[in-house]
């Protein structure tokens, strides 16, 4: 199976200036066995970004929003992932969708509150978090 994992981080929040801080989002992608393989896979990799590069420097905190598992990528019909549509101001909510279709939307909306991710009013769980 394949596996796309997405995530949201949010990086250098022990700058005092706004300007410092960085919070975004990423993806991940594995072939594995099943969904805990691949969330493992997931980890060894973030792991291993934070101590080969600087996508995580300093203070970290890593959240995964969800999980998708895939049979084959299709070969007659592209699918559409992770759709995004922004309104106004960065600091609004926006709505994301992981993989729209005609059945359904899978649509939701995240938003940061006091340098924390919300879905859909709700409070994302943290998968990892790295302390300076």
């Amino acid at each position: 199976m394949l596996y796309i994992g997405k995530f949201l981080h949010m990086t250098n929040q022990q700058e005092a200036e706004e300007s410092e801080r960085r919070h975004g989002e990423f993806n991940l992608i594995v072939q594995a066995e099943n969904g805990q393989a691949a969330v493992e896979r997931f980890k060894e990799r973030i792991l291993d970004s934070r101590e080969n590069s600087d996508l995580f420097e300093g203070d970290s905190s890593i959240y995964f929003v969800h999980l998708l598992e895939l049979e084959e990528f299709p070969s007659e019909r592209a699918r559409l992932l992770y759709y995004k549509s922004i309104a106004g101001d960065p600091i609004m909510p926006y709505i994301s969708c992981s993989t729209p279709n005609g059945e359904t939307d899978g649509c939701r909306i995240l938003n940061w509150m006091q340098n924390r991710p919300e879905i859909d009013g709700e409070d994302a769980n943290l998968f990892i978090e790295f302390k300076s």
